[in-house]
């Protein structure tokens, strides 16, 4: 653990002004939420939105506060405003950042000393929202945290750790990723498997690929496994966020290793019947139907599709008709123009023809006369 302080004596909100001259507030709620030492008894409204706010009952080292990636041990009590007891744990760790506890309690021990002791109050939009948690936690629960930081370590290099370490860390991460997703905080979720994948993905240099040759085949092929079923998450994640690009890259990334996923082949056609690529789709979703022709949601995205595929090819026509009438009509115009033209031609040389036939009987007419 890093002694964080800058120096003895000097708070952090002097740092800012002075060191890095910056112009805060010490008194402004929200700057009161990043300075190094929170008052004793003093409330803190961490968002300034009155969501999330934290009291100091008990004074930490100061200038010991963990920083992300982190691994915190911490003592929680979670009571709802009854008093009843919903969550204790006496020795929990944490990888700080990664919304392994709610959020309100990620952003708010970023901003303890070690062996300080807070309450942490969060509003149910970052404790458990409206589903809460059967039976304890009703929906829209605000929840009083007692929070101590016993300690923190930082994070073990990846590069490190050994193929069985890695799968366990990107196993936990991706499970909490899953527990996001069921309680449709998809943007949560994808974060978490996010992170899954910075343990799970090689990072292709010279003390990974020593680890990696050190190796079993079993173990390789269930690191393999595993990543792809990290892919195939974060993919449905992002169909939900309709993040459809980022999506489609990460379900080619299962495709890649494994071309009959028959889970990623679905997610891909779902993808691209959601952008409107009806034809994409449905090649997609015959190639799915090969592989498990039992499937009813294959055979129902398969239905949909064909109609949809028959509807746009009708559309096409009808574009096409209505081109073509339009050059048609042009054309007709364009003949009825020089048609019009030499009628008007013709009657121009009638009248002076006939002014000339005129004016001769005139002059006959004069000089015979």
């Amino acid at each position: 653990m890093e002694n964080m302080e800058i120096e003895t004596g000097k708070t952090q909100a002097d740092f800012i002004r002075e060191d890095l001259n910056f112009d805060i507030d010490p008194k402004d709620p929200s700057t009161k939420a990043a300075l190094a030492d929170h008052p004793v008894d003093e409330w803190i409204d961490i968002l300034g939105n009155g969501q999330l706010r934290k009291k100091v009952i008990k004074e930490g080292q100061s200038g010991t506060r963990p920083n992300t990636t982190d691994y915190c041990t911490l003592k929680i009590i979670g009571k709802l405003e009854s008093g009843k007891i919903v969550e204790e744990h006496e020795n929990i760790t944490i990888q700080l950042g990664d919304v392994e506890v709610v959020q309100g309690l990620d952003l708010a021990i970023a901003l303890m000393n070690v062996g300080e002791i807070a309450v942490v109050e969060v509003a149910s939009r970052f404790a458990y929202g409206t589903l809460g948690v059967e039976p304890d936690i009703p929906p829209n629960a605000t929840i009083w945290y007692t929070v101590e930081l016993k300690s923190f370590h930082l994070e073990t290099d990846l590069d490190t750790l050994s193929i069985s370490k890695r799968k366990e860390i990107g196993n936990k991460k991706r499970l909490r990723g899953n527990w996001w997703f069921a309680r449709n905080e998809h943007t949560i979720a994808i974060q978490c498997y996010r992170r899954a994948l910075d343990f799970l993905v090689p990072s292709n240099n010279a003390a990974t690929d020593e680890i990696e040759e050190s190796a079993t085949d079993t173990e390789l092929q269930d690191l393999l496994e595993n990543r792809m079923a990290v892919y195939n998450n974060l993919t449905a994640a992002q169909i939900k966020t309709e993040a459809y690009d980022a999506a489609l890259k990460n379900v080619e990334n299962v495709l890649t290793c494994q071309p009959q996923n028959i889970k990623a082949l679905f997610r891909k056609g779902r993808i691209y019947h959601l952008k409107g690529e009806h034809s994409l789709a449905y090649a997609t979703f015959l190639q799915a139907a090969k592989l498990d022709p039992e499937s009813k949601a294959i055979r129902q995205e398969l239905a949909i599709l064909k109609k949809k595929n028959v509807k746009d090819a009708q559309h096409e026509k009808n574009l096409y008709r209505k081109m073509l009438g339009t050059q048609k009509m042009n054309s007709t115009g364009t003949k009825n123009q020089k048609n019009k033209n030499r009628d008007s031609n013709k009657l121009a040389w009638s009248l002076i023809c006939g002014a000339a036939v005129t004016i001769a009987g005139v002059l006959i007419y004069k000089f015979t006369s």
